[in-house]
């Protein structure tokens, strides 16, 4: 794109953006709290985009004046001064160019969005489980380290330690944008602790990432969903209490069903059973959208195809191999401390190159 197209571009950014601004003043807008969200998310998300706008159009001035002296100045310190400035001036440019055009790549509107992870041991036995114990672990970590909060909604603990499933929300900025490249196969290498002759076994661990759906995107009524209390579980099966705080909802159109067992108080299982349901409903929705546009976009980043192998965790080497990208790196310790945004970044500038690619082709 030449400057003339950027300025286009992002001078219609901001007329929608003024647009939208005067909608949120409008009562009538405001009454109809659906449309309100939706418009104020849009709004918030074209703010980098007007400020970049406004840089560019700053540095596209001060760099013509630059020029100016350059052509008329006769004093020679003044010219001197005024190249120096306009060398830095098309550095800036440039970089300022490069990162207008990763803005102006659409956004997937559901990058916003908190997330539901689900975790399930594979392929491996007892392994497994304790793989997906750790795979838990490793994005708590990373979620401490970005400021998230993570709330356990259901467990289904592994005889040895670890889990068979494991579900759990993960709520902060961005949190869906962020997580949705972890969803696939996830494989190990390492010598079990059952293992008494040190062969390296493989194990695989599913992760399931959906984008927790909002009240106001589905439309889930009450008089459709069964309700089932029984005693929460712990560890081999053992009753962890004596009442029936435990949750089981079952959306009777649809078949669907989530449960929680997590919380002490039975309100606070049926809201996190509720928000499980709701985001399951939604992923239907989703499902088909992704499908049309995975035939649209052969994209092996986020395609987020549950049988696909993405990653291996080599502990022998200290390897960590994600397959989509070809990236390897050396630092498996610290990434299961949770140390995971080498590998998030890559994987997001790989994704924003494709669509890069995809709008300029």
């Amino acid at each position: 794109m030449d400057e003339q197209e950027i300025l286009d571009r992002l001078g219609a950014v901001k007329d929608h953006y003024s647009e939208l601004s005067k909608q949120l003043a409008d009562p009538e807008v405001m009454a109809d709290m659906k449309h309100y969200v939706a418009i104020s998310k849009e709004f918030k998300d074209l703010e980098p985009v007007v400020k970049a706008y406004e840089a560019y159009r700053l540095i596209l001035e001060n760099l013509e004046s630059s020029r100016e002296i350059i052509r008329t100045e006769k004093d020679g310190e003044f010219r001197d001064m005024a190249k120096a400035e306009a060398e830095t001036l098309e550095e800036e440019k440039l970089r300022l160019e490069d990162e207008i055009k990763f803005l102006l790549v659409p956004k997937d509107p559901e990058d916003g969005k908190n997330a539901i992870m689900e975790i399930r041991a594979g392929t491996g036995g007892d392994e497994a489980c304790l793989f997906a114990g750790d795979l838990h672990r490793m994005y708590t970590r990373y979620a401490e380290q970005k400021g998230w909060k993570v709330e356990l909604l259901d467990t289904n603990y592994g005889s040895v330690g670890g889990f068979k499933e494991i579900i759990f929300n993960v709520t902060g900025d961005a949190v869906y944008g962020t997580l949705k490249y972890e969803a696939g196969v996830h494989r190990v290498q390492r010598v079990p602790q059952t293992e008494t002759q040190g062969r390296v076994h493989t194990s695989a661990a599913t992760v399931i990432v959906l984008p927790e759906a909002e009240a106001f995107d589905v439309d889930v009524k009450e008089s459709d969903i069964r309700v089932d209390s029984y005693c929460a579980s712990g560890p081999g099966g053992q009753s962890v209490n004596t009442t029936y705080s435990a949750i089981r909802l079952t959306h009777i159109p649809t078949g669907i069903v989530a449960q929680c067992q997590d919380q002490k108080s039975k309100l606070r299982n049926h809201e996190k059973a509720l928000a499980v349901l709701r985001t399951r409903i939604y992923e239907m929705e989703l499902e088909k959208k992704l499908a049309a546009d995975q035939e649209k976009r052969k994209s092996m980043v986020a395609s987020g195809d549950r049988s696909a192998k993405i990653r291996t965790y080599n502990y022998p080497q200290g390897r960590l191999t994600d397959h989509r990208i070809n990236l390897t790196l050396y630092n498996l310790q610290s990434i299961l401390e949770g140390d995971l945004s080498e590998v998030s970044e890559a994987l997001r500038m790989a994704d924003h190159a494709e669509k890069l690619q995809e709008t300029q082709g």
